[in-house]
C-alpha cells in the first residue's frame, strides 16, 4: 500500500521512462480507433520554456489523455518553430551559429517539457531549421509556383534597419519592427508573393463555418482581410489627364473638398521630377508610417499640386489634388477624394489645410452645409444638400450615385480588399532558403526537385549586418538549371510563417520522398482541438487557412480549414520588482524579510511593481525546472489548470503551488489504508457519478479550473464518508478521473492498488445515468418570509407531507408556540412558507 507521502520526483521520473520506453502515447496511423487530433502552437527554441509554455502545453495534455481514455487514438506531437532573426542576432552578440544556438536551446527546451510528463508522441518531433523539413517546404513553394500562387514584382516594402530585412505589415507594430523595436522605413525591392489575395473571398466566407473559434478571433481575421464594397470612378485633371478614385462612401460625393493621392502614385512620380519641393515631401512621407494604425495615428500631411480635378457631377466645380501621406499606393488605385465632414482622417486633414467641410449626411438634427463639430460624423442618416440625393438613406444613395456613374461611363460599382498579397522574401541567412536561380538568359527558374533541399552554407559570417547568403564567396554561383550557363542563386529566405502554415500536416504525415501522404494525412485533419495564444489570430492562423487551401486548390489535399477547433489561453503573470536605482529584480533575486521585500544579495530596498505577462525584459519569468525539483510536476500542472478560467490571464504565486501541492499530498492519502470495506453510501455514489460526468463535460469545454473544482469537491466528500465499499470504489474510481492531470500520481497508486496495465492506457470510468439524478432536495423552511432552517426531503415530496414535516420543524415550533399558522404555501421540491 502507498506511504502516507507521495514522493513526487521518483514518481515522475520512472513513469516517465515508462512511458517512452513502451511508446506509450506515439500515434498509430493504422488504429481502427476513431481519430483525434490535438495541437498546441509549437515553441520558438529561445532557451528555456516559461510558465507560460507549461500552462498552454498541460491544457492539450489534460484533452489527449482525456480523449485517450474514451477510446480514441489520438495525436498529439510536438515540434519547434525554430528559424528566425533571433537566432541571427544571437549568431552576432555570442559569436555562435545560429544552428548551433537554435539546436543546443531544442536540446534542453525538450528536456525541460518532458519533465512535465506530456502525452507527446515524440516520435514525429519536428524542427523547421532541418533540411529533411525544410527541402519539403521548397517543394510545396515551387508547387504553387507551378500553379500561378507565386509571384515576383518590385514593390514598396516595410525594412527594418536594424535587422536589415523586410517585415510584412503584420510585423510592425506601431510603426516599428516587431523584433527589433526599430523605426520602419519604405523601401522598394524585388519580392515574392503569394497570391492570398486570390482567396480572399473563400478565407472570409470559411469564417462563418469556424464555430468552435472565439468570436473575437473570427472578427479579427475578418476585419484584416476587409471587404470594402464602393465605387471606382474617374476625376479629369486640369492638366488634361485623368485620376481613378476609389471610394466606399459614394453616397458623400457631394460632400468632397480635395483629391488626395500617394507618393508612389505616378501622377506624384511625374511632378517630384521636375518640382523639387514635391520631391521632398514624398522623400517625407517614406519616413512615415507604413501600417494601416500607423497613418491613423500620425500628422495628416500634404503637398498642394496645384492641379485642380472637376467633380463629376459638376464640371465648373474644381478640387484641389494633394499629394498626402495618410493614402496607401496598394490600397484601392492609390487616389480617394476627401469628405472632412464625414470622415475623421478627411476631417483632420481639411482642418490643417483650411479646406471646405460640408454637411451632406444628416442624423436629423441638424441639416445645415456648414459643419462646425470638433469632429466627423459618420453615422447612419439620411442625405442632404446633395442636390438628386437629399432625402435618401446612405444605402440607397449610395446605389443611385453607382447607377448614375455606370450608365453615364464614368465609374462602376466595385469591390476592394485590406488584404495584400503575402511577400515573403526576407533578407536573412537563418531561414528557408528559396529554391529559385537567376539566369539572365531564362529569367527565375525553379530548381528542380530532384535537387531539392537547397541547403543553407554553414560557413557564414555575421560580423557585419545584411544577409550572409548574399555576401558568400561560393554558394549563390550556380549553373542555370534549364541553359546550363553561369546563373546565381535567389539569396532572399522565406517568411517564418510559412514555416508554421503547413507543419501540422507534417505532423500527420512524415514521408521520406514527399511533404505529406495524403491519405494518410486527411485521416488526421483537420486539427480538432488548437491551442495557443491570441497574438496569432491574424499573422499564423490567417496564413495557415490560405496554405491549406492553397494546398486543396491545386490537388495536394482536401482539407479546406486546418483547424476545427480553436481556444486562445490567457498569459501567465506575475508581480515585478525593481530595485532602488531602477533595476528589474527577477523573483529569485527577492526574498522576504520581517513582511518586507529586500534583495537577496545586498539587502537592498525593492518596489514592487504591477502584476504583467512574464517577459524576460521586466525579469518576471519563473523558471518552472526548480519548482517542478520542489514539487515535482503533478503539482505544478495542478496549479496551471486550477486557479483561473484558461482564456483568462493566471498570476504565478506561491502560495498557489503550495496549495496545489497540499492537495496532490492529499488526494495521495486517500490510498493509504484503503481496504475492501462493506456497506452502501448513496448519497457518495451519486457525487461520484456526478463529478464523472462533470469532469468529462468540463475537459471537452476546456473549462479545467472546472474540472479541478469538481475533484476537489470528490476529495472533501471522500475524506468525511464513513468506511464502506462505496467509499472503496470512489476512491479507486478519483484516480481514474484526476489521472488526466495528475497522471505520476495516478500510475503511481494505480500500480499500488494492484491494478493491470498502465492508467494511461485505462478507460474513463462509466456514468450511471440514475445517479445523475438526484433524488433528494433540499427545502428551504421559512416563517413570514424568513429563512428559519433547510431540510432533505424526497424529491416529488407531496405537498401535504411537506407541509406537515415543515409544521413539525422545531424551529418553526418555538416560533408558532402552538398558535395555528394563517396560512401554509408549498412550493414542490424547493420551499416551504408558513405565515403565522
Amino acid at each position: 500500500m502507498p506511504v502516507s507521502r507521495f514522493n513526487a520526483l521518483k514518481a515522475d521520473s520512472a513513469w516517465q521512462k515508462l512511458w517512452e520506453e513502451r511508446r506509450t502515447f506515439a500515434a498509430d496511423d493504422h488504429s481502427p480507433k476513431p481519430k483525434s487530433y490535438v495541437l498546441e502552437m509549437f515553441p520558438y527554441p529561445s532557451g528555456r520554456i516559461h510558465m507560460g509554455h507549461v500552462r498552454n502545453y498541460t491544457m492539450g495534455d489534460v484533452l489527449t489523455r482525456y480523449r485517450r481514455m474514451k477510446g480514441m487514438e489520438v495525436l498529439h506531437p510536438m515540434g519547434w518553430d525554430a528559424f528566425g532573426m533571433p537566432a541571427e542576432n544571437a549568431a552576432m552578440e555570442k559569436k555562435v551559429h545560429p544552428g548551433g544556438w537554435t539546436r543546443d536551446n531544442i536540446a534542453t527546451m525538450r528536456a525541460q517539457l518532458k519533465r512535465l510528463g506530456l502525452a507527446i508522441d515524440w516520435s514525429r518531433e519536428l524542427a523547421t531549421c532541418e533540411p529533411d523539413y525544410y527541402g519539403h517546404e521548397q517543394a510545396l513553394f515551387l508547387d504553387l509556383f507551378a500553379n500561378g500562387l507565386v509571384y515576383r514584382k518590385e514593390s514598396t516594402v516595410n525594412w527594418d534597419p536594424v535587422d536589415m530585412t523586410v517585415l510584412a505589415n503584420e510585423q510592425v507594430i506601431d510603426g516599428r519592427g516587431w523584433r527589433s523595436g526599430a523605426l520602419v522605413e519604405k523601401k522598394k525591392l524585388n519580392q515574392w508573393f503569394l497570391k492570398i489575395t486570390d482567396f480572399a473571398d473563400e478565407l472570409l466566407d470559411g469564417l462563418e463555418s469556424l464555430d468552435k473559434w472565439p468570436d473575437k478571433v473570427r472578427l479579427m481575421q475578418e476585419n484584416w482581410i476587409g471587404k470594402s464594397q464602393g465605387m471606382q470612378f474617374r476625376f479629369a485633371l486640369s492638366d488634361g489627364g485623368s485620376v481613378e478614385v476609389f471610394t466606399t462612401r459614394p453616397d458623400t460625393i457631394f460632400g468632397s473638398s480635395f483629391v488626395a493621392i500617394a507618393a508612389d502614385h505616378p501622377i506624384a512620380q511625374a511632378l517630384a521630377a521636375k518640382d523639387p519641393a514635391a520631391a521632398d515631401f514624398i522623400a517625407q512621407c517614406k519616413l512615415g508610417g507604413t501600417t494601416a494604425a500607423e497613418i491613423e495615428t500620425q500628422e495628416k500631411l500634404g503637398f498642394d499640386t496645384g492641379i485642380r480635378a472637376a467633380h463629376p457631377f459638376d464640371s465648373a466645380w474644381e478640387l484641389p489634388v494633394y499629394i498626402a501621406n495618410f493614402v496607401l499606393m496598394d490600397y484601392g488605385t492609390g487616389a480617394v477624394f476627401g469628405v472632412p465632414a464625414h470622415d475623421q482622417r478627411d476631417f483632420e486633414f481639411a482642418t490643417k489645410y483650411g479646406l471646405p467641410i460640408r454637411r451632406v449626411v444628416s442624423d436629423g438634427e441638424k441639416t445645415q452645409s456648414e459643419y462646425f463639430e470638433e469632429e466627423s460624423f459618420t453615422g447612419p442618416g439620411t442625405l442632404v444638400n446633395s442636390h438628386f440625393l437629399n432625402g435618401m438613406d446612405v444605402a440607397d444613395a449610395k446605389r443611385e450615385v453607382i447607377r448614375r456613374a455606370e450608365s453615364e461611363g464614368w465609374g462602376k460599382g466595385t469591390t476592394v480588399w485590406r488584404l495584400r498579397d503575402w511577400g515573403v522574401s526576407r533578407q536573412r541567412y537563418w531561414g528557408t532558403p528559396i529554391p529559385i536561380v537567376h539566369c539572365e538568359i531564362c529569367g527565375a527558374v525553379p530548381v528542380p526537385k530532384k535537387q531539392l533541399p537547397v541547403v543553407l552554407p554553414e560557413d557564414v559570417s555575421f560580423d557585419i549586418p545584411g544577409n550572409p547568403l548574399d555576401r558568400h564567396p561560393t554558394w549563390k554561383h550556380v549553373d542555370c538549371p534549364q541553359c546550363g550557363k553561369p546563373a546565381r542563386r535567389e539569396t532572399d529566405t522565406l517568411d517564418t510563417f510559412v514555416d508554421s502554415s503547413w507543419y501540422f500536416i507534417r505532423f500527420a504525415s512524415q514521408p521520406g520522398d514527399k511533404p505529406f501522404d495524403r491519405a494518410v494525412a486527411e485521416q488526421w485533419l483537420p486539427v480538432n482541438q488548437y491551442i495557443g495564444g491570441v497574438e496569432h489570430a491574424i499573422l499564423h492562423l490567417l496564413y495557415a487557412r490560405f496554405w491549406t487551401r492553397a494546398l486543396k486548390r491545386i490537388g495536394m489535399i482536401d482539407i479546406a480549414e486546418p483547424f476545427e477547433g480553436l481556444f486562445t489561453q490567457g498569459m501567465v503573470t506575475h508581480e515585478t520588482y525593481k530595485a532602488s536605482d531602477g533595476r528589474w529584480l527577477s523573483p529569485g533575486e527577492v526574498v522576504r524579510k520581517n513582511d518586507v521585500l529586500i534583495e537577496a544579495e545586498g539587502g537592498g530596498p525593492v518596489t514592487v511593481g504591477r502584476i504583467e505577462k512574464m517577459s524576460k525584459s521586466k525579469k518576471n519569468t519563473v523558471d518552472p525546472e526548480p519548482i517542478v525539483d520542489q514539487y515535482g510536476a503533478d503539482a505544478v500542472r495542478w496549479f496551471v489548470l486550477s486557479d483561473s478560467p484558461p482564456e483568462r490571464d493566471l498570476e504565478w504565486t506561491e502560495n498557489g503551488i503550495e496549495g496545489a501541492w497540499r492537495f496532490v499530498q492529499r488526494l495521495w492519502r486517500l490510498f493509504d489504508g484503503l481496504q475492501a470495506w462493506e456497506g452502501e453510501d448513496k448519497g457518495l455514489d451519486r457525487v461520484l457519478h456526478q463529478t464523472i460526468a462533470g469532469v468529462a463535460a468540463d475537459i471537452e469545454g476546456l473549462q479545467f479550473n472546472k474540472a479541478v473544482a469538481k475533484l476537489y469537491a470528490l476529495v472533501n466528500a471522500l475524506e468525511k464518508a464513513l468506511p464502506s465499499a462505496s467509499r472503496a470504489h470512489a476512491i479507486r474510481t478519483a484516480i481514474l478521473i484526476a489521472a488526466p492531470m495528475v497522471p505520476h500520481l495516478a500510475e503511481e497508486a494505480w500500480a499500488a492498488m494492484g491494478s493491470d496495465g498502465l492508467i494511461a492506457d485505462a478507460a474513463w470510468p462509466a456514468v450511471d445515468p440514475a445517479l445523475l439524478v438526484d433524488d433528494e432536495v433540499t427545502i428551504a423552511i421559512q416563517v413570514n418570509g424568513k429563512l428559519r432552517d433547510t431540510v432533505k426531503a424526497a424529491k416529488g415530496a407531496d405537498k401535504g407531507d411537506l407541509e406537515t414535516m415543515a409544521l413539525a420543524n422545531p424551529a418553526v415550533q418555538r416560533i408558532l408556540e402552538g398558535a395555528t399558522p394563517k396560512k401554509v404555501i408549498v412550493v414542490p421540491d424547493r420551499l416551504v412558507n408558513i405565515v403565522a
